[in-house]
């Protein structure tokens, strides 16, 4: 099976591409942006044609996308997400390669979920920012493109190669300070929300599963479990041995009604007044969860399981702990 492999530098596609060349059944060619490409294209601004002219050159059985941007403004986001795919689709159509398509979205295409619920795919999306609703757009020119197509909804990824700007990362690196300059006290906020932490190597397995498959339309990739970032700062805590305390600063900005407060993980919580918050030192890892989401999504992954064959097999905790080992490393 000779794939096409687009975005395969970037925190999935990397692990994408090891998947698919584990695969002695698959030819892999990566296009992008970067020198490593074996072929350079950039679809935010290649023309359909030039695209066209290497497809029919190549006659891939399966193209994947894994590219795309996570930051940036509206403009950015929508050249990389939208009109990239929008290029890819009409591209697939001119070509005689009858290539399947394996588009990766996201979870913020859905926006804020009720809590406690688990968000199938036939829930309507409602994004909650430019990346999410760049994303959308994506995957409904997937959807309307009548290409043999399939849009992964990637929940909430990680595990080694994290990025350090993600709230993971951030979190990682925040520890990693902490314990290099010997603190005993670490001062964390935003950690209210929760999420369905997925290992990046079981989206890549869900990918290879994708691509061998015939399932069309949406389909989650998730675990089916939320998790608090406060309860995955506590498990990070562990796996690095780091014994100091962890003291969460909730922000009421951040945290629509929960009282401004000050606690250890898993300890009870104490009260603190506002002028106690204000003239707190500043946290070292102070972000609300960048998605759009509110603080509840959690997948709801049946479909992953009867279409794809595809369970996560990847715990959250050993996600946690490569994060960390690359985390250490910089200590």
């Amino acid at each position: 099976m000779r794939v096409l492999l687009i975005g395969a530098n970037g925190y999935l596609g990397r692990y994408v591409a090891d998947r698919l060349l584990a695969d002695p059944a698959v030819q892999l060619t990566a296009l992008g942006r970067g020198d490593d490409a074996d072929v350079r294209f950039d679809l935010a601004t290649g023309s359909p044609g030039a695209l066209t002219r290497f497809l029919d050159a190549v006659h891939p059985g399966v193209v994947i996308n894994c590219a795309g941007a996570t930051r940036g403004g509206a403009r950015e986001l929508t050249r990389h997400n939208t009109v990239a795919v929008a290029t890819i689709c009409e591209s697939l159509r001119r070509s005689g390669c009858g290539a399947r398509l394996v588009q990766l979205g996201c979870a913020a295409e859905y926006g804020p979920s009720q809590p406690g619920s688990s968000t199938a795919e036939d829930a309507v999306p409602r994004p909650g920012g430019p990346y999410g609703v760049s994303k959308l757009a994506a995957t409904e020119l997937v959807l309307g493109s009548g290409l043999d197509a399939v849009v992964l909804r990637v929940f909430s990824p990680v595990g080694p190669g994290t990025p350090a700007g993600s709230p993971l990362g951030r979190l990682a690196e925040a520890m990693r300070r902490a314990m290099q300059s010997g603190d005993s006290e670490l001062k964390l906020s935003g950690l209210g929300v929760q999420r369905d932490f997925v290992d990046v190597r079981d989206v890549a397995r869900a990918v290879h599963a994708a691509s061998l498959s015939a399932a069309q339309g949406v389909v989650n990739i998730g675990t089916g479990r939320a998790v608090r970032l406060r309860d995955a700062a506590a498990v990070l805590a562990r796996v690095a041995g780091y014994g100091g305390a962890l003291h969460e600063l909730d922000l009421p900005a951040q945290q629509p009604g929960h009282h401004p407060g000050r606690a250890g993980i898993g300890a009870p919580r104490s009260e603190a007044s506002h002028e106690q918050l204000a003239a707190a030192p500043p946290s070292p890892a102070a972000f609300p969860y960048p998605d759009g989401c509110g603080v509840w999504q959690q997948a709801d992954v049946r479909t992953a399981r009867d279409r794809l064959g595809w369970r996560p097999r990847i715990n959250l905790e050993e996600s946690l702990a490569d994060i960390w080992m690359e985390a250490a490393c910089r200590i």
